[in-house]
Protein backbone atom coordinates (compact mmCIF):
# COMPACT_ATOMS: atom_id res chain seq x y z
CA UNK A 1 0.00 0.00 0.00
CA UNK A 2 0.84 3.78 -0.77
CA UNK A 3 -1.07 5.29 1.84
CA UNK A 4 1.08 4.54 5.54
CA UNK A 5 -1.16 2.66 8.78
CA UNK A 6 -0.42 4.08 11.73
CA UNK A 7 -2.01 2.25 14.77
CA UNK A 8 -2.28 3.49 18.88
CA UNK A 9 -0.97 0.70 20.94
CA UNK A 10 -3.09 0.35 24.50
CA UNK A 11 -3.82 -2.47 26.56
CA UNK A 12 -5.65 -4.03 23.33
CA UNK A 13 -2.72 -4.50 21.44
CA UNK A 14 0.45 -4.39 23.69
CA UNK A 15 1.70 -7.81 23.47
CA UNK A 16 4.25 -8.87 21.05
CA UNK A 17 1.74 -11.47 19.33
CA UNK A 18 -0.94 -9.05 18.78
CA UNK A 19 1.96 -6.10 17.45
CA UNK A 20 3.35 -8.70 15.26
CA UNK A 21 -0.36 -9.70 13.81
CA UNK A 22 -0.81 -6.15 13.46
CA UNK A 23 2.75 -5.24 11.08
CA UNK A 24 1.36 -8.46 8.92
CA UNK A 25 -1.59 -6.99 8.16
CA UNK A 26 -0.20 -3.63 7.19
CA UNK A 27 0.81 -0.96 10.01
CA UNK A 28 3.05 0.97 8.88
CA UNK A 29 3.75 3.36 12.32
CA UNK A 30 2.94 2.90 16.01
CA UNK A 31 1.58 5.97 18.25
CA UNK A 32 2.49 5.61 21.55
CA UNK A 33 -0.04 7.58 23.33
CA UNK A 34 1.83 10.04 26.70
CA UNK A 35 -1.18 10.86 27.80
CA UNK A 36 -1.79 7.63 28.91
CA UNK A 37 -0.12 4.66 30.20
CA UNK A 38 3.05 4.23 32.27
CA UNK A 39 6.91 4.83 31.37
CA UNK A 40 7.80 1.32 31.57
CA UNK A 41 4.54 0.03 29.73
CA UNK A 42 6.09 2.48 27.23
CA UNK A 43 9.40 0.99 27.21
CA UNK A 44 8.02 -2.43 26.52
CA UNK A 45 6.22 -1.77 23.66
CA UNK A 46 9.39 0.10 22.12
CA UNK A 47 11.35 -2.90 23.18
CA UNK A 48 8.98 -5.32 21.10
CA UNK A 49 8.68 -3.11 18.14
CA UNK A 50 12.39 -2.95 17.85
CA UNK A 51 12.15 -7.05 18.34
CA UNK A 52 9.77 -7.17 15.26
CA UNK A 53 11.29 -4.91 12.79
CA UNK A 54 14.57 -7.11 13.77
CA UNK A 55 12.75 -10.71 13.52
CA UNK A 56 10.04 -9.83 10.21
CA UNK A 57 13.21 -7.60 8.71
CA UNK A 58 11.00 -4.53 8.69
CA UNK A 59 11.17 -0.75 9.30
CA UNK A 60 8.03 0.32 11.51
CA UNK A 61 8.32 3.76 13.27
CA UNK A 62 7.23 4.77 16.77
CA UNK A 63 5.63 7.86 17.20
CA UNK A 64 5.48 9.21 20.06
CA UNK A 65 2.51 11.62 20.98
CA UNK A 66 3.12 14.02 23.66
CA UNK A 67 0.15 14.58 25.89
CA UNK A 68 0.66 18.65 26.15
CA UNK A 69 -1.28 21.19 28.24
CA UNK A 70 -4.79 18.80 28.18
CA UNK A 71 -7.64 20.90 30.48
CA UNK A 72 -9.52 18.79 32.78
CA UNK A 73 -12.24 18.47 35.74
CA UNK A 74 -11.49 17.88 38.75
CA UNK A 75 -12.55 14.57 40.44
CA UNK A 76 -16.16 13.85 40.94
CA UNK A 77 -17.07 12.76 44.21
CA UNK A 78 -18.69 9.08 43.67
CA UNK A 79 -17.11 9.49 40.02
CA UNK A 80 -19.74 11.26 38.15
CA UNK A 81 -23.34 13.39 38.69
CA UNK A 82 -26.19 14.33 36.49
CA UNK A 83 -26.96 17.96 35.20
CA UNK A 84 -30.12 19.50 33.69
CA UNK A 85 -30.19 21.87 30.99
CA UNK A 86 -30.49 25.42 32.70
CA UNK A 87 -28.70 24.41 35.97
CA UNK A 88 -25.86 26.84 37.36
CA UNK A 89 -22.56 25.12 38.24
CA UNK A 90 -19.39 27.02 39.83
CA UNK A 91 -15.92 25.69 38.72
CA UNK A 92 -12.52 26.57 40.98
CA UNK A 93 -9.27 26.89 40.07
CA UNK A 94 -8.25 26.67 43.84
CA UNK A 95 -10.25 23.49 44.94
CA UNK A 96 -8.49 20.69 46.25
CA UNK A 97 -10.84 18.18 47.19
CA UNK A 98 -13.67 16.45 44.78
CA UNK A 99 -16.09 18.31 43.26
CA UNK A 100 -19.64 18.06 43.36
CA UNK A 101 -23.24 19.06 41.63
CA UNK A 102 -22.47 23.01 43.10
CA UNK A 103 -18.50 23.18 42.88
CA UNK A 104 -16.26 21.66 40.81
CA UNK A 105 -12.68 21.68 40.01
CA UNK A 106 -9.87 22.73 37.26
CA UNK A 107 -6.75 22.24 36.46
CA UNK A 108 -5.94 25.26 34.29
CA UNK A 109 -4.85 27.81 36.67
CA UNK A 110 -5.58 30.90 34.27
CA UNK A 111 -8.97 29.66 33.65
CA UNK A 112 -10.73 32.62 35.74
CA UNK A 113 -8.35 35.22 34.81
CA UNK A 114 -8.92 34.59 30.83
CA UNK A 115 -12.45 33.48 30.18
CA UNK A 116 -15.20 36.21 29.47
CA UNK A 117 -19.06 35.64 30.60
CA UNK A 118 -20.80 34.43 27.19
CA UNK A 119 -18.15 32.40 26.25
CA UNK A 120 -18.45 28.32 25.89
CA UNK A 121 -17.29 25.55 27.61
CA UNK A 122 -17.37 22.23 26.35
CA UNK A 123 -16.74 18.84 28.27
CA UNK A 124 -16.13 15.81 27.35
CA UNK A 125 -15.61 16.14 24.04
CA UNK A 126 -18.68 18.41 23.79
CA UNK A 127 -20.93 15.93 25.44
CA UNK A 128 -21.67 18.55 27.50
CA UNK A 129 -22.18 22.62 27.02
CA UNK A 130 -21.61 25.41 29.60
CA UNK A 131 -21.89 29.02 29.06
CA UNK A 132 -20.00 31.71 31.27
CA UNK A 133 -22.23 33.71 32.92
CA UNK A 134 -19.42 35.61 35.32
CA UNK A 135 -16.23 35.28 36.95
CA UNK A 136 -14.25 37.13 39.20
CA UNK A 137 -11.18 36.98 37.43
CA UNK A 138 -8.93 35.07 40.08
CA UNK A 139 -10.13 31.38 40.67
CA UNK A 140 -14.18 31.15 40.22
CA UNK A 141 -16.48 31.12 37.51
CA UNK A 142 -20.13 30.74 37.16
CA UNK A 143 -21.20 29.00 34.03
CA UNK A 144 -24.97 27.66 32.86
CA UNK A 145 -25.33 23.97 31.44
CA UNK A 146 -26.76 24.56 27.87
CA UNK A 147 -28.08 20.93 27.69
CA UNK A 148 -28.47 17.83 30.11
CA UNK A 149 -25.93 15.40 30.77
CA UNK A 150 -23.55 13.17 32.96
CA UNK A 151 -19.70 15.23 34.60
CA UNK A 152 -17.60 12.60 35.00
CA UNK A 153 -14.41 12.88 36.83
CA UNK A 154 -10.79 14.11 35.09
CA UNK A 155 -13.16 14.97 31.85
CA UNK A 156 -11.19 17.16 28.93
CA UNK A 157 -12.41 20.79 28.91
CA UNK A 158 -12.18 22.37 25.19
CA UNK A 159 -12.65 26.46 24.87
CA UNK A 160 -13.03 26.93 21.87
CA UNK A 161 -14.52 30.99 22.22
CA UNK A 162 -10.85 31.59 24.81
CA UNK A 163 -7.32 32.19 24.13
CA UNK A 164 -5.47 30.22 26.39
CA UNK A 165 -2.46 31.01 28.64
CA UNK A 166 -0.66 28.05 28.30
CA UNK A 167 2.44 26.51 27.72
CA UNK A 168 2.87 24.22 25.02
CA UNK A 169 5.10 21.67 26.90
CA UNK A 170 3.93 21.32 30.03
CA UNK A 171 6.56 19.74 32.90
CA UNK A 172 5.10 16.35 32.06
CA UNK A 173 5.78 16.35 28.58
CA UNK A 174 9.47 17.51 29.23
CA UNK A 175 9.93 14.09 31.40
CA UNK A 176 8.54 12.32 28.81
CA UNK A 177 10.75 14.10 26.34
CA UNK A 178 14.30 12.88 28.26
CA UNK A 179 12.80 9.57 27.93
CA UNK A 180 11.49 9.29 24.06
CA UNK A 181 14.57 10.80 23.27
CA UNK A 182 16.87 8.34 24.91
CA UNK A 183 14.67 5.41 23.44
CA UNK A 184 15.33 7.09 19.73
CA UNK A 185 12.22 7.28 18.70
CA UNK A 186 11.64 8.45 14.83
CA UNK A 187 8.41 10.72 15.06
CA UNK A 188 7.53 12.96 18.23
CA UNK A 189 3.74 14.66 18.11
CA UNK A 190 3.08 18.23 19.23
CA UNK A 191 -0.32 18.38 21.24
CA UNK A 192 -2.27 21.85 20.93
CA UNK A 193 0.36 23.42 18.50
CA UNK A 194 -0.37 27.30 18.42
CA UNK A 195 1.97 28.96 16.63
CA UNK A 196 5.74 28.24 14.79
CA UNK A 197 7.20 29.09 17.92
CA UNK A 198 5.76 26.10 19.71
CA UNK A 199 7.45 23.73 17.03
CA UNK A 200 10.94 25.80 17.64
CA UNK A 201 10.77 25.42 21.59
CA UNK A 202 10.67 21.53 20.83
CA UNK A 203 13.39 21.18 18.41
CA UNK A 204 15.63 23.54 20.63
CA UNK A 205 15.08 20.95 23.49
CA UNK A 206 15.69 18.28 20.69
CA UNK A 207 19.16 19.34 19.80
CA UNK A 208 20.07 20.33 23.50
CA UNK A 209 19.74 16.87 24.60
CA UNK A 210 20.54 14.97 21.39
CA UNK A 211 22.01 16.81 18.36
CA UNK A 212 22.94 13.38 16.68
CA UNK A 213 19.83 12.37 16.36
CA UNK A 214 16.64 14.33 15.35
CA UNK A 215 13.29 13.22 15.72
CA UNK A 216 10.34 14.33 13.16
CA UNK A 217 8.41 16.62 14.75
CA UNK A 218 4.58 16.42 14.37
CA UNK A 219 2.72 19.24 14.43
CA UNK A 220 -1.21 18.43 15.88
CA UNK A 221 -3.64 20.89 14.27
CA UNK A 222 -6.41 20.96 16.86
CA UNK A 223 -6.77 24.78 17.60
CA UNK A 224 -8.33 27.40 16.15
CA UNK A 225 -4.84 29.61 16.33
CA UNK A 226 -2.88 26.69 14.62
CA UNK A 227 -5.50 27.23 11.89
CA UNK A 228 -4.77 31.18 11.64
CA UNK A 229 -0.87 30.20 11.76
CA UNK A 230 -1.13 27.30 9.31
CA UNK A 231 1.76 28.22 6.89
CA UNK A 232 4.12 28.69 9.21
CA UNK A 233 3.52 25.66 11.79
CA UNK A 234 3.58 23.55 8.13
CA UNK A 235 7.44 25.34 7.10
CA UNK A 236 8.58 24.71 10.64
CA UNK A 237 7.30 21.30 11.37
CA UNK A 238 8.46 18.28 9.51
CA UNK A 239 4.72 16.71 9.66
CA UNK A 240 1.35 17.45 10.29
CA UNK A 241 -1.41 15.50 11.74
CA UNK A 242 -5.04 16.42 10.95
CA UNK A 243 -6.94 15.95 14.65
CA UNK A 244 -10.33 16.08 14.31
CA UNK A 245 -10.96 15.30 17.33
CA UNK A 246 -10.17 18.38 19.37
CA UNK A 247 -10.22 19.88 16.26
CA UNK A 248 -13.95 19.44 15.72
CA UNK A 249 -14.81 20.95 19.30
CA UNK A 250 -12.79 24.12 19.02
CA UNK A 251 -14.56 25.33 15.60
CA UNK A 252 -17.46 24.17 13.68
CA UNK A 253 -17.89 20.64 13.01
CA UNK A 254 -19.35 21.31 9.63
CA UNK A 255 -15.64 23.42 9.09
CA UNK A 256 -13.97 19.98 9.49
CA UNK A 257 -13.98 18.44 6.17
CA UNK A 258 -12.88 21.27 3.98
CA UNK A 259 -10.32 22.24 6.17
CA UNK A 260 -9.18 18.92 6.05
CA UNK A 261 -8.58 18.93 1.92
CA UNK A 262 -6.66 22.58 2.65
CA UNK A 263 -4.45 21.45 5.19
CA UNK A 264 -3.75 18.03 3.38
CA UNK A 265 -3.18 20.09 -0.11
CA UNK A 266 -0.91 22.84 2.03
CA UNK A 267 1.18 20.21 3.35
CA UNK A 268 1.75 18.14 -0.21
CA UNK A 269 2.56 21.47 -1.95
CA UNK A 270 5.16 22.10 0.71
CA UNK A 271 6.78 18.41 0.84
CA UNK A 272 5.69 17.27 3.90
CA UNK A 273 3.76 14.30 5.32
CA UNK A 274 0.65 14.56 6.67
CA UNK A 275 -1.58 12.43 8.97
CA UNK A 276 -5.28 12.35 9.08
CA UNK A 277 -6.44 11.34 12.18
CA UNK A 278 -9.42 10.64 14.63
CA UNK A 279 -12.66 8.33 14.52
CA UNK A 280 -11.78 6.91 11.19
CA UNK A 281 -13.18 3.66 11.98
CA UNK A 282 -14.38 4.44 15.31
CA UNK A 283 -17.36 1.88 15.01
CA UNK A 284 -14.93 -1.01 15.21
CA UNK A 285 -14.38 -0.54 18.95
CA UNK A 286 -17.07 -2.46 19.44
CA UNK A 287 -18.00 -3.95 16.14
CA UNK A 288 -16.08 -6.51 13.91
CA UNK A 289 -17.18 -4.07 10.85
CA UNK A 290 -17.13 -0.85 10.04
CA UNK A 291 -20.07 1.24 8.83
CA UNK A 292 -20.32 2.42 4.81
CA UNK A 293 -19.73 6.00 6.53
CA UNK A 294 -16.32 4.65 8.22
CA UNK A 295 -15.14 3.03 4.84
CA UNK A 296 -15.91 6.46 3.00
CA UNK A 297 -14.28 8.72 5.70
CA UNK A 298 -11.39 6.65 5.44
CA UNK A 299 -11.39 6.63 1.20
CA UNK A 300 -12.42 10.56 1.09
CA UNK A 301 -8.70 10.96 3.20
CA UNK A 302 -6.74 9.20 0.18
CA UNK A 303 -8.61 10.94 -2.54
CA UNK A 304 -7.23 14.10 -0.36
CA UNK A 305 -3.74 12.63 -0.25
CA UNK A 306 -3.12 11.96 2.87
CA UNK A 307 0.34 10.13 3.89
CA UNK A 308 -1.30 7.86 6.70
CA UNK A 309 -4.28 7.41 8.05
CA UNK A 310 -4.25 7.22 11.93
CA UNK A 311 -6.47 4.50 14.32
CA UNK A 312 -6.67 5.38 17.94
CA UNK A 313 -9.10 3.55 20.32
CA UNK A 314 -10.09 1.29 17.47
CA UNK A 315 -6.62 -0.27 17.92
CA UNK A 316 -5.72 0.42 21.27
CA UNK A 317 -8.78 -0.49 23.73
CA UNK A 318 -11.41 -1.82 20.89
CA UNK A 319 -12.58 -5.62 20.40
CA UNK A 320 -10.87 -5.93 16.73
CA UNK A 321 -7.62 -4.26 16.69
CA UNK A 322 -6.30 -7.24 14.13
CA UNK A 323 -9.59 -6.69 12.07
CA UNK A 324 -9.76 -3.23 11.95
CA UNK A 325 -6.07 -2.71 10.24
CA UNK A 326 -6.94 -5.58 7.94
CA UNK A 327 -10.66 -3.87 6.92
CA UNK A 328 -8.20 -0.44 6.17
CA UNK A 329 -5.98 -2.00 4.05
CA UNK A 330 -8.22 -3.17 2.27
CA UNK A 331 -9.95 -0.31 1.76
CA UNK A 332 -6.87 1.37 0.73
CA UNK A 333 -5.77 -1.06 -1.71
CA UNK A 334 -9.14 -0.68 -3.34
CA UNK A 335 -8.80 3.53 -3.04
CA UNK A 336 -4.67 3.27 -4.84
CA UNK A 337 -6.47 1.71 -8.45
CA UNK A 338 -8.29 4.82 -8.82
CA UNK A 339 -5.78 6.74 -11.41
CA UNK A 340 -7.07 10.26 -10.02
CA UNK A 341 -5.16 9.95 -6.82
CA UNK A 342 -1.90 10.09 -8.67
CA UNK A 343 0.51 13.15 -9.91
CA UNK A 344 -1.87 15.65 -8.98
CA UNK A 345 0.46 17.85 -7.38
CA UNK A 346 2.82 20.46 -9.43
CA UNK A 347 4.00 22.60 -7.27
CA UNK A 348 5.50 25.52 -7.98
CA UNK A 349 9.57 25.85 -7.82
CA UNK A 350 11.37 28.43 -5.95
CA UNK A 351 14.66 29.50 -7.57
CA UNK A 352 15.73 31.18 -4.50
CA UNK A 353 15.59 27.98 -2.30
CA UNK A 354 18.47 26.52 -1.29
CA UNK A 355 16.94 22.94 -2.14
CA UNK A 356 15.89 24.31 -5.86
CA UNK A 357 18.27 22.09 -7.42
CA UNK A 358 17.10 18.55 -5.67
CA UNK A 359 13.61 19.77 -6.02
CA UNK A 360 13.61 20.15 -9.53
CA UNK A 361 15.64 16.84 -10.20
CA UNK A 362 12.99 15.35 -8.00
CA UNK A 363 10.33 16.65 -9.68
CA UNK A 364 11.68 15.67 -13.06
CA UNK A 365 12.17 11.71 -12.03
CA UNK A 366 8.74 11.93 -11.10
CA UNK A 367 7.68 13.13 -14.69
CA UNK A 368 9.75 10.65 -16.22
CA UNK A 369 8.52 7.43 -14.55
CA UNK A 370 4.54 8.90 -14.80
CA UNK A 371 5.69 9.31 -18.85
CA UNK A 372 7.38 5.73 -19.05
CA UNK A 373 5.02 3.99 -16.85
CA UNK A 374 8.49 2.70 -14.95
CA UNK A 375 8.21 -0.03 -12.58
CA UNK A 376 9.69 1.91 -10.06
CA UNK A 377 12.06 4.57 -8.67
CA UNK A 378 15.04 3.85 -6.99
CA UNK A 379 16.86 6.01 -4.83
CA UNK A 380 19.48 6.18 -2.28
CA UNK A 381 18.24 7.84 1.54
CA UNK A 382 21.18 9.39 3.72
CA UNK A 383 18.39 11.88 5.36
CA UNK A 384 15.44 11.14 3.31
CA UNK A 385 14.80 14.58 1.88
CA UNK A 386 14.95 13.82 -1.68
CA UNK A 387 12.56 10.92 -1.44
CA UNK A 388 10.15 12.60 0.93
CA UNK A 389 9.92 15.09 -1.99
CA UNK A 390 9.47 12.29 -4.56
CA UNK A 391 6.51 10.69 -2.38
CA UNK A 392 4.87 14.71 -2.54
CA UNK A 393 4.73 14.48 -6.17
CA UNK A 394 2.62 11.70 -5.89
CA UNK A 395 3.93 8.76 -8.35
CA UNK A 396 2.17 5.64 -9.43
CA UNK A 397 5.59 4.07 -9.50
CA UNK A 398 6.28 2.46 -6.49
CA UNK A 399 9.39 4.41 -4.66
CA UNK A 400 11.95 2.05 -3.75
CA UNK A 401 14.75 3.72 -0.88
CA UNK A 402 17.70 2.31 0.19
CA UNK A 403 19.51 3.24 3.04
CA UNK A 404 22.69 2.47 5.51
CA UNK A 405 20.89 3.91 8.28
CA UNK A 406 17.50 1.79 10.22
CA UNK A 407 16.89 4.83 11.55
CA UNK A 408 16.16 6.60 8.24
CA UNK A 409 14.36 3.67 7.13
CA UNK A 410 11.85 3.60 9.67
CA UNK A 411 11.50 7.49 9.72
CA UNK A 412 10.54 7.17 5.86
CA UNK A 413 7.83 4.51 6.65
CA UNK A 414 5.04 7.32 7.87
CA UNK A 415 5.87 8.75 4.39
CA UNK A 416 3.39 7.70 1.46
CA UNK A 417 4.29 5.06 -1.56
CA UNK A 418 8.11 4.74 0.00
CA UNK A 419 9.24 0.92 0.13
CA UNK A 420 12.04 1.11 2.85
CA UNK A 421 15.43 -1.71 1.77
CA UNK A 422 18.26 -1.39 3.95
CA UNK A 423 22.04 -1.79 2.79
CA UNK A 424 25.10 -2.22 4.45
CA UNK A 425 27.67 -0.89 2.01
CA UNK A 426 28.05 2.52 0.34
CA UNK A 427 26.89 2.92 -3.29
CA UNK A 428 27.93 5.23 -5.27
CA UNK A 429 25.82 5.84 -8.42
CA UNK A 430 27.16 3.44 -11.37
CA UNK A 431 26.14 0.61 -8.55
CA UNK A 432 22.52 0.65 -8.39
CA UNK A 433 22.50 -2.14 -10.67
CA UNK A 434 23.56 -3.79 -7.25
CA UNK A 435 19.69 -2.50 -6.07
CA UNK A 436 18.01 -3.49 -9.56
CA UNK A 437 19.14 -7.03 -9.18
CA UNK A 438 18.25 -7.38 -5.14
CA UNK A 439 14.88 -6.11 -6.38
CA UNK A 440 14.62 -8.59 -9.10
CA UNK A 441 15.72 -11.85 -6.37
CA UNK A 442 12.66 -10.31 -4.08
CA UNK A 443 10.48 -10.20 -7.57
CA UNK A 444 9.30 -6.97 -7.12
CA UNK A 445 11.33 -6.24 -10.77
CA UNK A 446 11.15 -8.28 -13.62
CA UNK A 447 13.42 -8.48 -16.73
CA UNK A 448 12.52 -5.50 -18.88
CA UNK A 449 11.29 -3.12 -16.85
CA UNK A 450 12.37 0.49 -16.60
CA UNK A 451 13.35 1.82 -13.56
CA UNK A 452 13.85 5.65 -12.57
CA UNK A 453 17.30 6.18 -10.83
CA UNK A 454 17.21 9.23 -8.35
CA UNK A 455 21.08 9.65 -6.70
CA UNK A 456 23.45 11.65 -5.48
CA UNK A 457 26.89 12.48 -6.74
CA UNK A 458 29.17 11.93 -4.70
CA UNK A 459 27.65 9.22 -2.63
CA UNK A 460 29.78 10.38 0.66
CA UNK A 461 27.40 14.13 0.17
CA UNK A 462 24.29 15.11 2.32
CA UNK A 463 21.34 13.71 0.66
CA UNK A 464 20.47 15.50 -2.05
CA UNK A 465 19.60 14.14 -5.13
CA UNK A 466 21.47 15.54 -8.50
CA UNK A 467 21.06 12.69 -10.83
CA UNK A 468 18.38 11.09 -12.82
CA UNK A 469 19.07 7.79 -15.00
CA UNK A 470 16.12 5.76 -16.86
CA UNK A 471 17.04 2.32 -17.55
CA UNK A 472 16.05 -1.15 -18.36
CA UNK A 473 16.35 -4.10 -15.88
Amino acid sequence: MKTKIIATIGPASASPEMIKKLITQGVDVFRLNFSHGKIDDHAEVIRIIDQMNLEMGTHVATLADLGGPKIRLSEVQGGFFEIKAGEQLQISTALTQPGNRNLMGINYPGFARDVEPGQNILVDDGRLQFSVLQTNHEDLITAVALNSGTVRSRKGVNLPDTRINLPSLTDKDREDLTFILHQKIQWIALSFVRSANDIFELKSLIRDYSPAFLPGIVAKIEKPEAIDNLVDIIKASDAIMVARGDLGIEIPIENVPVLQKKIVNQCILAGKPVIVATQMMEGMIENIFPTRAEVNDVANAVFDGADAVMLSGETSVGKYPVETVTTMSRILRNIEDYENIYFRFRPLLQEQSADFVTDSVVFSAVDLATETRAAAIIGLANSGYSVTRISSYRPKSPVHVFSLKPEVLKKLSLVWGIKCHIIDDHLNSDQVGILKERLMAEEILKKGDLVVEVTHYPVHAPDKANRIALSRV
